[in-house]
């Protein structure tokens, strides 16, 4: 009898260990998914940027979903085709368009993205150096990671 009142607890222990074992490994699973989804997220971010500043019009298209809208520094919006009209206007030239102090947060099949945006170049004959704060909201879309809002702003000084 004294066997079985012994048995009874380490069983009740184990089963308990086993079940936390298992949640951890879902756990880091999950983990897993969310920190290669964050990589995948700052990757597609600078493609972005890159395209941007090289005027590639088909790799914008691709990575901006059909209902995108940004708000700039100045409070205008613009939907999809405004953007890209802007990026390929011959009169604007980029030079520098970097990123820093990214973070990416992950929920579900949303990923928002925040950091700081230094961007500098030519428009219309002027020079212009900006120093921006963003959000970028991306959602994938049947399989693809696209964004569909954008927000930049100057940070008060």
């Amino acid at each position: 009898m004294s066997l079985v009142c012994e048995i009874q607890p380490m069983r009740k222990s184990i089963t308990l260990l086993l079940f936390l074992s298992l949640i951890g490994v879902f756990v880091a699973v999950g983990q897993d998914k969310a920190d290669n989804t964050a990589s995948l997220i700052r990757s597609l971010e600078q493609k972005w940027a890159d395209s941007y500043k090289q005027r590639q019009v088909g790799i914008l298209s691709s990575l901006l979903a059909d209902d995108f809208v940004i708000t700039v520094e100045d409070g205008s919006t613009y939907g999809k085709l405004g953007y890209i009209s802007h990026t390929a206007a011959p009169s604007t030239r980029v030079d520098v368009a970097n990123f820093s102090d990214l973070k990416v947060r992950v929920h579900g099949n949303i990923a928002v993205i925040t950091g700081s945006y230094h961007e500098r170049g030519e428009s219309g004959g002027a020079a212009y150096d900006f120093h921006d704060r963003f959000t970028d909201v991306w959602m994938n879309i049947d399989g693809k990671w696209q964004v569909i809002a954008s927000h930049y702003s100057v940070p008060a000084k």
